[in-house]
């Protein structure tokens, strides 16, 4: 059984992991059909957006395998 900490640990990353592959999906789709969203009237401001979720999300995964596990624990989610 894990131990909370790791729990809660891959809890975060998992997060961050998914929200990242959201984002990503919104820039691919920005990138592939510009033209087809038509809500956004500035197609790259959106996607800067979407790129600044990203890295926020990213930072975080960096900061809990750098600060928060242990070098064998990396491997799993990071």
């Amino acid at each position: 059984m894990l131990h909370m900490r790791e729990q809660m640990l891959r809890a975060l990353l998992a997060h961050a992991q998914g929200d990242i592959a959201k984002h990503k999906a919104n820039v691919e789709i920005y990138l592939e059909h510009p033209a087809g969203v038509g809500e956004h009237t500035d197609i790259l401001e959106s996607i800067e957006k979407e790129l600044d979720i990203i890295a926020k999300y990213q930072d975080q995964i960096d900061i809990i395998n750098k600060y928060f596990r242990s070098p064998s624990d990396k491997t799993l989610n990071g």
